[in-house]
């Protein structure tokens, strides 16, 4: 898997971050400097050490965020990458020198002890500090322990070329080798983490993990492998000297240290073994749900959750997870949250949600759940990956990962301490996926609501995107294959025709013959009630319209991603206003983009947060939106003419929300690209009150969904 970080570059991408440390520092010893970092301040210490340097840090990002709500974290860059310094003798590598820079990151944050968790090369570090800083070492925790034992070795790995040997051709193993690394150290990279993840559907931890390996230099890694490393028969001593609680934990398919191995080593320092079945090498990263509440467990176990009442002596309670990425989920999750109450009026909602999320839910008078205070925003991530009117949402969705598989563990952790009937969740993709792969922990009634279904490549991304997107189709498939029982109500919101046409990849099944399957249809949800807005004439005056003026209204949702076409617009209007003399002209920048960030024009009025857009929307003679699926099929549902921008490189508008508006036959698509304000302008002025005969929309898909949804309470 290729990546397009340059070799030795820094780390990019601070901002897909679950967690930002809570201090940050170097230590320095024998000239080498080391960087750690430090999150949380609970009790007790967890050190997470370094494994081979040809990651950093970074290679924890699965674990960090969870662990940090529970315990203190600390991590480090060991020496050779990340934000550590890269010395080229290789004296600097010895494994004890590695050891020595943990003990000075414990006495630098005043750690008087820890738990310390090594993955890989990190249990060698890790033996040496149990073996000979006992009193500082409150447990050892070893993922797939890289330890010379003959129970490891792996069959394609024996008979291996000397690392010191020159050929004319490597490959497979033959490339760890210092001079395949010199010559041409992506290739050893990307072999090397593709024998590392080695699981089905790995593709972005590859790509984490080589993106990473690129980070250091072909020379430091070749200096790494001229230390002290710790022969075989020193790790035995320093595993019979352990005295500290051990737990080992190592896949079963490990393709770079075998299992045999790490059950050795258990047995040799008198720890307990855990065998995980299909995992690979770096299980932390692949299986990081399984991997993270084994580590809790054993550092620092959650008390027993508290003793649940009897379902048929209390009322019925639901906890809600909506999409954050803009405000249409909140809309219609609202407007089925009321429809489930008039059929379970003792019915008790709580919501797991976040900004802008949390916004709607306040106004509405819905009860928030005081742990959506841990949850990792995904509104900001998503406007940090856009550019103007371009997020390639895919792309960004992938690199959202650690945010999402945080936002899951929270999750878990409300579920396992409080007793819920039912889940709902409305493109709440952390805890679908998660939950087909640990199905194990589905404890109450599931319903799953979307959209879309397929994720679909954009002809900029190429045979790669292709490839990608296809293999994230294959692996929905099969989850759901394999465990159908996770999701009792699968519900699409739309009708069977508005499911795109053609298949989810080469080799895959057909989209809509799949929807059709394993979803039920409960037709579009507008989120309000339509005879609200039948009379515009006294809706424009309730709302302070004039009845001879030209309104036109221009908004772009909850994401904060809609501030360029905003300019855009505003840039339009002294043209537009010309061309259309009686115009008025509302902007809505939403709740994520400051009104006074957009510029100042004569005759244009810059409102924030509207939480009855869908009122102005029914009033106005033109509407100007982004491409997502709310606003525009509430425009289509109130007949309204509208002008719609899709993002560049989102998927979803061009296809999805495209392919259901033209069956609808509402609103006019634009382009950002070569649509400027003249062109704009000249929309307006052809577009302005324009008759509608757009397809009927049906107006009681909420109270379907929820008909659907409540058969599981």
């Amino acid at each position: 898997m290729s990546s397009s970080t340059e070799v030795g570059t820094a780390r990019p991408l601070e901002h897909a971050r679950a967690r930002q440390p809570d201090a940050a520092g170097t230590v320095e010893r024998g000239g080498v400097r080391v960087h750690y970092e430090v999150f949380g301040d609970g009790s007790p210490t967890v050190l997470l050490l370094p494994a081979w340097s040809i990651v950093h840090s970074r290679a924890w990002k699965m674990q960090v965020p969870y662990l940090s709500r529970h315990v203190r974290v600390i991590t480090f860059d060991g020496r050779g990458n990340g934000l550590s310094d890269r010395p080229l003798d290789g004296a600097a590598y010895d494994e004890q020198e590695f050891a020595d820079d943990a003990l000075a990151i414990l006495d630098a944050t005043e750690t008087a002890s820890a738990y310390v968790i090594g993955h890989s090369m990190g249990a060698r570090r890790g033996l040496l500090l149990a073996a000979n800083a006992a009193e500082r070492i409150e447990g050892l925790a070893l993922i797939g322990p890289a330890v010379p034992f003959a129970s490891g070795q792996v069959a394609n790995r024996t008979g291996g070329v000397p690392f010191d040997a020159d050929l004319e051709e490597y490959a497979g193993w033959a490339l760890y080798n210092r001079h395949a690394w010199v010559r041409d150290y992506r290739r050893f990279v990307e072999f090397f983490f593709s024998q590392v993840m080695n699981e089905p559907h790995s593709t972005k931890g590859v790509e984490d993990l080589v993106g990473w390996g690129l980070e250091t230099t072909p020379e430091a890694l070749v200096a790494t492998q001229l230390g002290d490393s710790l022969d075989e028969p020193r790790i035995r001593e320093l595993a019979a000297r352990v005295r500290c609680p051990v737990l080992v934990l190592h896949g079963s398919e490990d393709a770079v240290r075998g299992v045999g191995s790490g059950a050795e080593l258990a047995g040799l320092a008198g720890g307990t073994f855990v065998e995980l079945e299909g995992a690979g090498h770096a299980p932390h990263a692949r299986d990081a749900v399984r991997l993270n509440l084994l580590l809790r467990d054993f550092v620092a176990p959650a008390p027993p959750p508290p003793r649940w009442t009897r379902a048929r002596d209390r009322r019925k309670r639901a906890l809600y997870v909506s999409s954050p990425i803009g405000l249409g989920h909140a809309r219609r999750d609202l407007a089925i949250a009321d429809e489930l109450r008039k059929l379970h009026p003792d019915l008790e909602i709580d919501w797991l949600a976040q900004h802008p999320v949390t916004v709607a839910l306040e106004a509405h008078g819905e009860r928030i759940h005081p742990a959506s205070t841990h949850l990792a925003n995904e509104s900001r991530h998503i406007e940090a990956e856009s550019a103007e009117h371009e997020l390639h949402v895919f792309e960004a969705w992938r690199r959202m990962d650690e945010i999402l598989l945080a936002n899951f563990m929270v999750f878990h952790d409300v579920v396992r301490d409080e007793p819920y009937d039912l889940w709902i969740g409305d493109e709440a993709w952390e805890l679908d996926y998660y939950l087909h792969e640990n199905p194990e922990l589905k404890t109450a009634a599931y319903a799953w609501l979307t959209d879309f279904v397929g994720w679909l490549p954009t002809p900029e991304g190429g045979e790669r995107e292709a490839f990608l997107t296809a293999d994230y189709n294959a692996e929905m498939i099969e989850q759901i294959a394999r465990y159908p029982r996770v999701r009792d109500r699968a519900i699409f919101v739309g009708d069977p025709d508005d499911v795109v046409p053609g298949t989810f990849g080469p080799g895959l099944p057909s989209i809509r013959e799949w929807t059709a399957e394993h979803f039920a249809f409960c037709g579009h949800i507008t989120g309000f009630d339509p005879d609200e807005v039948s009379d515009r004439e006294r809706l424009r005056a309730d709302l302070g319209y004039a009845v001879d003026e030209q309104l036109c209204v221009v908004a772009v949702g909850g994401s904060g991603v809609g501030a360029g076409l905003l300019r855009r617009v505003i840039a339009a209007f002294p043209e537009a206003k010309q061309l259309v003399p009686g115009l008025r002209l509302v902007v809505v920048a939403g709740p994520r983009i400051d009104p006074h960030s957009l510029p100042a024009e004569p005759g244009v009025e810059v409102r924030s947060y509207v939480p009855d857009l869908h009122r102005h929307l029914a009033a106005c003679d033109l509407a100007i939106v982004q491409g997502g699926l709310t606003t525009t099929m509430e425009l289509a549902a109130l007949r309204r003419p509208f002008l719609y921008f899709p993002l560049r490189r989102h998927f979803e508008h061009h296809f999805h929300v495209r392919h259901r508006l033209e069956r609808h036959g509402a609103g006019r698509a634009m382009d950002f690209e070569v649509d400027g304000p003249h062109e704009i302008a000249a929309a307006i002025a052809e577009e302005i009150g324009r008759g509608t005969d757009y397809r009927s929309v049906v107006e009681d898909g909420a109270a379907r969904a929820a008909a659907a949804i409540a058969e599981l309470l």
